[in-house]
């Protein structure tokens, strides 16, 4: 069952942390703010805007129709902003950390370590929000300068998925741990062969893995995976945009899968390129307190109507 916050109460958080944010003297230094991410949204390189073809539209009148063309274009939009940390409610993104604070059975974070002369296993722990990328307006001002352009449904600043609010599924694997996905050796993983980073089952915030920056690329994958899909057993807002005449929409997130989705890394080393994971980012030298936010890419392809009906395209 999906658990949904009505709009305006989703709208109401938001004002309210980033207004707690402002006033606050005693809210610790975060490392990313909106400002940086907006910036992060001006990268040509993660855009990859392209014209893969054409449309032929049907335009009727009383008088009679004809076929009128348009071009079909294809790039990527930025639409969640993604972070991956390691104490309950110290989000890396300053303006809505206070979205998560510790709650009920939320309370905690961190890692549990053990080590025997054969062997070293370690299981972290991650919260992860996803948020609606706040680039929207700067974004598509760039994007105009390229002509016609396609259109996300994500809303700005919208709380998609906060991991303090699925306490339940995120902390426990319940009923996730019992999937197929889970049970499978090799089913739904993420990784190359020789570098497993982690399975994308059961989507909670517990990876089995010793480099921190895998633990929360992994569990960024697995809250993307939830919100891109419709009836999943989380608490969360699905981010399922729906297609029609001119509009192709990208599929739900798949780990490895550049036709779905690329990442782009905003904390640590914020990068102005995006790439799906393994992305290089756990060469880098990373620091306490182990926190992480990517800027979440999807492809869109579409193109300008200009008739009633669409007879055909070109492009794939």
């Amino acid at each position: 069952m999906i658990f949904r916050l009505p709009g305006k109460t989703l709208a109401l958080l938001v004002a309210l942390s980033l207004g707690i944010t402002a006033m606050s003297e005693s809210t610790p230094v975060r490392a990313l703010n909106t400002v940086q991410i907006v910036e992060s949204s001006l990268s040509t390189e993660c855009l990859d805007y392209e014209v893969i073809g054409i449309c032929a539209w049907l335009y009727c009148t009383p008088y009679g129709c004809t076929v009128r063309t348009s071009i079909r274009v294809k790039h990527y939009i930025p639409e969640l902003v993604v972070s991956s940390y390691e104490n309950t409610g110290e989000s890396p993104w300053s303006e809505v950390a206070l979205l998560s604070p510790p709650i009920g059975n939320a309370v905690g974070g961190g890692r549990t370590t053990e080590e025997e002369s054969s062997r070293h296993s370690s299981t972290r722990f991650k919260n992860t929000d996803a948020i609606g990328h706040p680039g929207g307006a700067v974004f598509y001002d760039m994007l105009s300068s390229f002509g016609y352009s396609c259109e996300s449904d994500v809303q700005p600043y919208m709380p998609y998925f906060l991991s303090t609010l699925d306490a339940l599924a995120w902390r426990s694997g319940i009923p996730e741990m019992a999937y197929p996905e889970a049970l499978t050796p090799g089913m739904r993983e993420m990784g190359t062969t020789g570098d497993l980073w982690s399975p994308i089952y059961p989507r909670s915030g517990f990876v089995t893995q010793t480099h921190d920056y895998k633990v929360a690329a992994s569990t960024a994958q697995r809250a993307a995976d939830v919100v891109t899909r419709n009836g999943q057993p989380h608490v969360y807002q699905p981010l399922v945009p729906s297609g029609g005449a001119g509009r192709w929409p990208p599929d739900a997130v798949m780990e490895g899968d550049p036709e779905t989705h690329l990442w782009q890394r905003l904390e640590p080393n914020m990068s102005m390129s995006c790439s799906v994971f393994p992305d290089g980012g756990e060469d880098y030298d990373l620091q306490s307190p182990g926190d992480y936010a990517w800027a979440l890419w999807r492809p869109y392809r579409c193109c300008k109507r200009r008739g009633q009906t669409l007879l055909t395209f070109t492009g794939g």
